[in-house]
């Protein structure tokens, strides 16, 4: 599956288990590629039930965004848990945006990985 992401193609691989298991939802699974800027660099695919905004329906059990955050500070020390995201606009989102996004479902649970 392909779809165009700020004007450069995604080539979307989906494994055969999580091929069936996306045949057997009764509403789209949201695919979200998450690009965190901080001290470091992370990646990371969220999924979630829920409708996210600018997600781009690559079919009708199938939704895909991609989404650049940053931490809003630094020193992980002075974070308790996750730290607090920010979306992170990006004047030229192009030479950000990921070339595949796998997809698969086992035990259960979805996973997925982004890369260039």
């Amino acid at each position: 599956m392909n779809i165009t992401l700020a004007d450069k193609k995604l080539d979307i691989r989906v494994s055969p288990r999580a091929a069936r298991a996306l045949a057997e939802r009764t509403a789209p699974l949201q695919a979200e590629m998450e690009l965190l800027f901080s001290c470091l660099i992370r990646k990371r695919v969220r999924f979630s039930e829920s409708v996210m905004n600018d997600a781009i329906p690559v079919s009708d059990r199938l939704s895909v965004r991609f989404r650049p955050v940053m931490t809003r500070v630094c020193a992980m020390a002075d974070v308790t848990g996750s730290p607090p995201l920010d979306d992170f606009p990006i004047a030229n989102p192009s030479p950000f945006v990921p070339h595949w996004l796998t997809i698969d479902y086992r035990r259960g649970e979805w996973s997925g990985e982004f890369g260039y």
